[in-house]
């Protein structure tokens, strides 16, 4: 980490916000309409990261190539927008947080896979200290993450480097986005956490396991490479 640390980019399930709840509601609501029963919280959990596909294999045992995949997602998402943010919440320490960036003038945004039609409308349910200053959505790239260029768009947007970008993700996408855009990166092991895809494996500079942990270290970072 030798360039300074002048913006901090999210990504948002599962590192910025606590979605889960709005997921697990969809689709156990749509295994309600086929006369299934609901799923376990912690299982459902597990998958967010991964994606409304990813859910759909779980709720339903199907693949892409089965003729039920595509309708039963639509409707997965269509239950989701409809509920939309009725149960998402900060992670605890994200608004402590986001409020220090806001004292210390640092700009912060997010780079998230989570399509832009979803992603505005759950950003405007949610009280945030600060807005964000960019947010980047897989509408406004050609190659989503783990390719770096959500990071670079971010960048160019923030007037940075991405040297001077800190980011955070639950995933291990994230990392390799942020590692190979040349960010400094904090994985986040107290989020959507595939069982056999540990966070200490994914090569981040960082790593937390609790979120309570991110305003000291993210401070401490700061101000670490602003010393430089």
């Amino acid at each position: 980490m030798s360039s300074p640390l002048t913006a901090v980019m999210f990504d948002l399930d599962g590192t910025l916000l606590d979605t889960a709840p709005d997921f697990v509601m969809a689709l156990n609501q749509l295994r309600r309409d086929y006369n299934k029963e609901g799923l376990p919280f912690n299982v459902i959990r597990e998958q967010v990261s991964n994606g409304a596909a990813a859910l759909v294999t779980l709720g339903f045992d199907c693949t892409t190539e089965d003729k039920t995949f595509a309708p039963l997602r639509q409707q997965l998402l269509d239950h989701y927008l409809h509920g939309i943010g009725k149960e998402t919440r900060f992670f605890p320490g994200i608004e402590t947080l986001l409020q220090d960036l806001k004292n210390k003038g640092v700009p912060w945004g997010i780079a998230t896979n989570k399509p832009r039609l979803y992603t505005e409308a759950l950003l405007k349910k949610i009280n945030f200290p600060t807005p964000p200053n960019f947010v980047v959505c897989p509408d406004d790239v050609v190659n989503r993450k783990p390719h770096p260029e959500s990071l670079i768009l971010a960048a160019k947007h923030l007037k940075v480097d991405c040297q001077n970008i800190l980011y955070l993700g639950d995933h291990r996408r994230d990392i390799e986005c942020g590692n190979d855009a040349g960010a400094t990166t904090i994985a986040c092991g107290y989020g959507y956490i595939d069982a056999n895809d540990p966070a200490e494996s994914w090569l981040a500079d960082f790593l937390v396991q609790h979120s309570e942990q991110l305003p000291d270290l993210v401070h401490h970072l700061l101000m670490q490479s602003r010393d430089r």
